[in-house]
């Protein structure tokens, strides 16, 4: 009779399986980006990543807010032998007009437990990290945030929803002023359950709660996670599954009994699945059944009391009394006769079925939505059978006799391919809210050692003052005849004394040798209204055994290279002036005579130092008796620089190279430049500026990185301002970070590849890609290189190269500062506008480089408008026009 009664409330296995197929169509619905803002079932990431790994440790306090009472715990996780937790904890009351009062009160109130608990614990004067389980619907952007989308169960405490729970809590913490914590992560409850019982056994994925309300989470591929960037690992997921049917989808299976609980509940037409599973409204559904059957004569005679009629009179805890096995039929008498119903016996049996009919369909529904769940974590995994745990917690599922067992073997049976272990959460779920906030601690603590390793990177506005004034000082040393020898910044004379006047006319090659490629070109400058410059050029490679074999090879290559370009071109009879750009550190004693100081670059060929380039470049063509040309001009590459840009630009009187290496020269007054003699006008000068810092001047900003960087350079101890700041060491200065970083723990899961001890493996282009894209295709660079980067790695890596260019940028422009502000006050003017001719692959292709080095310049020379100009081929075109001139003026000469 009653089995007719409650046939709706009676699902069959074709029922349930239908069911499960409904809510996993909810859950990709929630999952995805266009479909998630209309979900009902909301599917929150929670930025959990991963569950207890056995490494976690230290002292910690959780809160548990949600369920019918209000937890602090002490959770203390050591490592002797192996991870033991101990646990203290306190239960406290919300009284019900908190719940309902406001949101203010609410928090005060547990901010007042929380005070209460650590006077308790003798622990107000320590900052412990906090994690705070607060079992409703929040969306979370990162671990320690919460903001509340609807309150559900008991709670209506206004102002809440909307709000970041933290933000509230840290409010509420600060106005007490007596104690103070860190809040580290929000935890939904069945994450924490979750993650209590993966510390017991890894193999648990899977959360679910069937206490006052219930609710599962399981861990995600992040690949199938629409609302967070990145597709590497996992991420646990709160369903929220309570809010299932809230569109809808349930009501062919809803009764009247359900739809008349939701009608007088705090939240009409929400949590419509939980309504008809969770704690909360089971024993009010048999109460409901039992005042309509008593009215329809089918129990108690028809008797109905005003007990049997008052809601909440029939509580779950007496379902689960009723159900008992033996003293069931006791407890049902004793029971009803409390409602004054004067029951008989055979109404007490009749009450125990109808029990058993209620919380067995809750059994069944939470059975059809985890096995959606089971089947999501198989397909995932793309195996035939799945072994997993689901961690399990709630007053219900804990308390009532028959539950339990009757979920696990619905469960089975539908879906037979799983093993499934029940682990019943011992602790509640404040054990692994103590295991997320180790995490989000160790990850926090790691995020405060990277920052205050990357802190040295970061130039104040003082300290880059002094490496301007600094900058000077050395300028002036250079300049000077009594401290020239010792001098670190040389200041190299370059007899170049004018910019292109217009005039330049003429044919002329150009030789660039600077790297690891050497260029020959044939410029035709042709003067006049319509100035136009042509240009042809071939491209030669100079092998590494050349570059370091002897002087006498490398200069045979060169001229080898010169012979096969003029018969290319067609050119060889005519002897045409050449101008030889050189970019390496040079004494000029005129124009068309350069003494190598020393080589730079990764350059080792031998008897070149302390020889006239132009002396060994004229007898290698001598040796090959083939061809002749008027070598005018030795070039250094800023100048050639500076010229190219002065051509179009007559206001351009600076060069500047920011590429494998990095200098820049300047057009300085005759009067400074005491190694020239005369006073009388200008001449160019090449300050050789990546000597700067080499006598220790640069020391207190220089890093350990910096330091092993240099160490194993080829050029120990030299070119220290050049190292920090150009193409060829950024990348290894990064490579030096990144590999203490993985060795401290935080890269690469701790493991050092063959790729990062490899020298020279970050080239600067990587630098620059990895600073311009986005985090997923910086994995796949940070793969090509052999690296297996996971997400956070990928956002470490990048942080690390930002922190490595901008100081870069910032150093160079506060040279820069220097040299334009040393014109300013050599023209004795207030204010100075003046272009500066660039080059270089750094500054060009670089996303930040250019225009953090530019506003370094403008914050450090305030008096100086400073113009950038990209130069079009400095080397080439810019040697010709030195040679150009040098031509004219020696024309004018004669």
């Amino acid at each position: 009779q009653i089995d007719k009664y409650l046939y709706a409330m009676r699902l069959s296995d074709e029922t349930l399986l239908d069911v499960m197929a409904r809510f996993r169509r909810e859950m990709k619905n929630g999952l995805s980006r266009d479909f998630n803002p209309t979900a009902v079932v909301k599917m929150l990431p929670t930025f959990v990543r991963s569950i207890p790994d056995g490494s976690e440790k230290g002292d910690f306090i959780a809160l548990d807010l949600g369920g019918s009472y209000f937890r602090i715990l002490r959770v203390k996780v050591s490592h002797e032998k192996k991870q033991t937790v101990q646990m203290e904890s306190e239960i406290y009351n919300t009284p019900e007009d908190i719940m309902h009062g406001s949101g203010t009160r609410l928090f005060d109130h547990v901010a007042e437990c929380l005070g209460d608990f650590m006077e308790k614990q003798q622990i107000k004067d320590k900052k412990l990290p906090v994690g705070f389980t607060f079992s409703f619907p929040c969306r979370q952007t990162k671990l320690d945030e919460g903001i509340l989308i609807t309150w559900t169960k008991r709670f209506k405490a206004s102002g809440v929803e909307g709000a970041d729970v933290v933000r509230l809590l840290n409010k509420a913490i600060k106005k007490r002023g007596d104690y103070d914590a860190d809040i580290m992560a929000v935890v939904n409850d069945t994450v924490g359950t979750m993650m209590t019982c993966g510390f017991d056994d890894q193999r648990c994925e899977v959360g679910l709660i069937i206490g006052t309300g219930t609710n599962a989470c399981y861990m995600e591929e992040m690949r199938h996670i629409d609302l967070v960037e990145g597709d590497e690992g996992r991420m646990c997921i709160n369903t929220e599954w309570g809010a299932f049917g809230d569109d809808g989808s349930l009501e062919d299976i809803r009764t009247e009994f359900d739809r008349e609980i939701d009608r007088g509940s705090l939240n009409p037409g929400k949590q419509l699945f939980e309504k008809m599973v969770s704690g909360l409204y089971m024993g009010e559904l048999v109460r409901l059944i039992l005042v309509k059957m008593a009215k329809e004569g089918l129990l108690f005679e028809g008797r109905i009391t005003p007990e049997l009629l008052t809601k909440g009179k029939f509580e779950t805890k007496h379902v689960s009394a009723i159900e008992k096995s033996k003293e069931g039929l006791n407890k049902a008498k004793e029971i009803l006769t409390r409602l004054g119903v004067e029951p008989s016996h055979e109404d007490c049996v009749a009450v125990q079925h109808v029990c058993t009919i209620v919380s067995f369909r809750s059994a069944n529904l939470v059975a059809s939505t985890l096995g959606a769940i089971l089947n999501q974590l198989r397909d995932n995994k793309g195996v035939g059978r799945l072994r997993t745990t689901v961690g399990v917690d709630g007053s219900l599922y804990k308390m009532h006799p028959q539950y339990a067992r009757r979920l696990h073997k619905t469960t089975r049976r539908l879906v037979p391919d799983s093993e499934v272990r029940f682990l019943l959460s011992e602790s509640g779920s404040g054990k692994g809210a103590a295991m997320v906030t180790a995490v989000a601690y160790r990850l926090s603590e790691q995020h405060r050692l990277i920052d205050e390793t990357l802190a040295e990177f970061k130039l104040t506005h003082e300290q880059l003052l002094q490496v301007k004034k600094r900058m000077r000082a050395e300028m002036e040393a250079g300049l000077k005849k009594k401290t020239h020898e010792t001098a670190k910044v040389k200041m190299l004379p370059t007899f170049v004394r004018s910019t292109p006047d217009g005039t330049e006319n003429g044919d002329f090659l150009a030789l660039d040798l600077g790297g690891t490629n050497f260029r020959v070109l044939l410029v035709k400058i042709r003067s006049g209204k319509r100035r136009t410059v042509e240009m042809h050029n071939k491209i030669y490679a100079i092998p590494i055994e050349v570059m370091q074999g002897t002087g006498e090879e490398l200069f045979d290559h060169i001229v080898t290279c010169i012979s096969d370009f003029l018969d290319y071109m067609g050119i060889k009879g005519a002897r045409l002036p050449l101008g030889f750009t050189f970019s390496f550190p040079c004494k000029q004693t005129s124009l068309d005579a350069g003494i190598l100081l020393n080589w730079t670059k990764g350059f080792k060929a031998t008897d070149c130092e302390g020889e006239d380039v132009v002396y060994l470049l004229r007898e290698g063509i001598k040796r090959r008796e083939e061809f002749d040309l008027d070598v005018v001009a030795v070039v250094n590459d800023t100048v050639g620089t500076m010229m190219t840009c002065a051509y179009e630009d007559p206001n351009c009187e600076i060069g500047l190279i920011v590429g494998t290496g990095s200098n820049a020269c300047y057009m300085e007054e005759m009067r400074n430049i005491e190694m020239v003699d005369g006073e009388q006008g200008r001449m160019c000068v090449n300050t050789e500026w990546g000597a700067f810092g080499d006598n220790g001047c640069l020391d207190d900003i220089r890093t350990i990185y910096d330091k092993a960087v240099d160490d194993y350079s080829l050029n120990a101890g030299k070119q220290r301002y050049e190292k920090m700041i150009s193409g060829m060491y950024l990348g290894e200065i990064v490579r030096n970070i990144l590999i203490d970083f993985t060795k401290r723990g935080f890269l690469f899961r701790g493991q050092i590849s063959e790729t990062l001890k490899t020298r020279h493996i970050f080239e600067t282009k990587f630098l620059s890609q990895i600073e311009r894209l986005a985090l997923l295709q910086v994995r796949t660079i940070l793969q090509q290189l052999g690296l297996n980067s996971t997400c956070d790695d990928s956002i470490i890596v990048k942080t690390v190269c930002g922190a490595v260019s901008r100081r870069a940028a910032q150093l160079c422009g506060a040279g820069m500062a220097a040299i334009v502000d040393k014109i300013r006050e050599n023209r004795g003017v207030e204010r100075l506008e003046i272009t500066v001719g660039v080059d270089g692959t750094l500054y060009k292709l670089h996303p930040h480089f250019s225009r953090i080095m530019h506003q370094t310049v403008k914050d450090l020379a305030p008096n100086c408008d400073v113009t950038f100009l990209l130069s079009e081929d400095g080397s080439g075109k810019g040697a010709a026009l030195i040679t150009a001139v040098g031509c004219r003026l020696r024309e004018a000469e004669q």
